[in-house]
């Protein structure tokens, strides 16, 4: 049950210069959501890794079998592939996002995180919530609306409830995590976003312990805004973001 099967979705590990660059792909996807980001930083001379979490690519019932631990240590592996690496930054699309703030709250070499459509909380009601976990138990997901084929989008059609119940875990998480957080945080939003609440990227700004966040709005993209139409421009925001950050690092400020 893989929409768009016909894309590439599996683990990369592409070798270039001595910064990296991991990306992390989002819950139900595949790296089919950063590969074309992961591709244009390559381009810029960057070693760029991206994991296939656990429970994707696979089928639906095998992501209400993983933990949020699961995916931690997916990140985890990948970021060791990139320890030969002078600096390294970290980053993701949604649940990705996440994962690459907690990899920064644990790991103080890392040099900055870019956080893309980071889902610290999405936009449900109470109810929806209540529906959520009384729902889980018995129905193994639901069927996702408006897909659109002509998205380079990768992933699970479907949404199975016990995956979101430890995405909502991994939020949690994260929260009690932030203020741990001290590297430069780049953090990229679309304004149709449809699935994470508008209020995140300023709740991140103001958890966080760093003094550096760049906080962008994207006008003409969704929750997925990394196979979406305004890529070029967050290719252009991502670049400059770890040239800066670099450029601090050398003159020590």
């Amino acid at each position: 049950m893989i929409f768009n099967p016909h894309l590439e979705g599996e683990s990369f590990f592409w070798e270039a210069g001595p910064v990296g660059v991991l990306l992390s792909h989002g819950f139900t996807a595949t790296t089919a959501e950063v590969r074309l980001l992961g591709q244009i930083l390559h381009e810029h001379g960057y070693t760029v890794a991206a994991p296939l979490l656990r429970g994707h690519y696979t089928s639906p019932e095998e992501l209400n079998r993983v933990r949020w631990q699961d995916w931690l240590a997916d990140v985890e592996s990948s970021y060791q592939l990139l320890s030969e690496c002078e600096h390294v930054f970290v980053g993701g699309e949604s649940t990705g996002a996440l994962l690459a703030l907690y990899l920064a709250s644990r790991h103080t070499q890392i040099r900055g995180v870019l956080a893309y459509a980071p889902a610290l909380r999405l936009k449900l009601s109470r109810l929806d919530f209540i529906r959520l976990y009384l729902a889980a138990p018995f129905i193994p997901y639901i069927q996702k609306k408006n897909m659109n084929a002509n998205t380079p989008w990768q992933g699970y059609p479907v949404r199975p409830l016990k995956g979101v119940l430890q995405l909502l875990r991994l939020q949690r998480a994260v929260r009690s995590r932030l203020k741990k957080i001290h590297q430069p945080v780049l953090i990229v939003q679309g304004r149709l976003d449809e699935t994470v609440h508008p209020n995140v990227p300023q709740e991140i700004a103001a958890g966080v312990g760093s003094p550096v966040v760049e906080i962008h709005w994207m006008e003409k993209s969704g929750h997925v805004l990394l196979v979406e139409h305004e890529l070029d421009p967050i290719a252009e925001i991502t670049l400059q973001f770890m040239a800066q950050t670099l450029d601090r690092v050398a003159t020590g400020d």
